[in-house]
């Protein structure tokens, strides 16, 4: 083995545990403040590497809002030291417009709009589909596509996003 493939496995590995530590040490303080985690990412970017908490609530997110909660954060991740002392970057972000659906209020904001779902494997020779979200439950959701309902089971689906128009 090479030691670059050494190196690659052991930032994956590094990625996953300091995911692990965020998701299980870092994410119920952000909750305690009353806002929604959407991702944790552990990633390298052009400016290095950037552990980054994509944050949401029902009224949505302002810059104050990061910023209230990197400070509450900032000194906690200091203390877990989940990098093992990598320098990283550390973004506190609202998930944009464009995010995708997990949450059943994400489905219900998108109701009757048109959304984009990728598959993990394909169905009948396709992976992605577009149409505009007709139903949902907590175990499946329904499209509208050119006129005719489909049904997706979420287990098979690897995403679902809104599908953005500029007017």
């Amino acid at each position: 083995m090479h030691r670059s493939s050494l190196r690659k496995r052991g930032n994956i590995n590094l990625a996953s545990k300091v995911k692990n530590i965020c998701e299980e040490k870092v994410v119920p303080i952000i909750k305690e403040l009353g806002y929604d985690v959407i991702e944790v990412e552990y990633a390298k970017k052009s400016d290095g590497m950037n552990l980054t908490f994509y944050i949401d609530s029902d009224d949505g997110i302002k810059i104050e809002d990061c910023e209230r909660v990197s400070k509450a954060i900032d000194d906690i991740l200091e203390e877990l030291n989940p990098t093992n002392d990598q320098p990283y970057i550390l973004n506190v972000s609202s998930p944009g417009i464009d995010r995708p659906l997990k949450f059943e209020r994400d489905f219900q904001r998108n109701l009757n709009k048109v959304v984009e779902v990728t598959l993990f494997a394909k169905e009948n020779g396709n992976k992605t589909f577009q149409g505009k979200l007709t139903s949902f439950d907590e175990t499946k959701f329904s499209l509208e596509i050119d006129g005719k309902e489909k049904t997706f089971e979420k287990k098979n689906v690897a995403h679902v996003v809104p599908v953005i128009t500029l007017n």
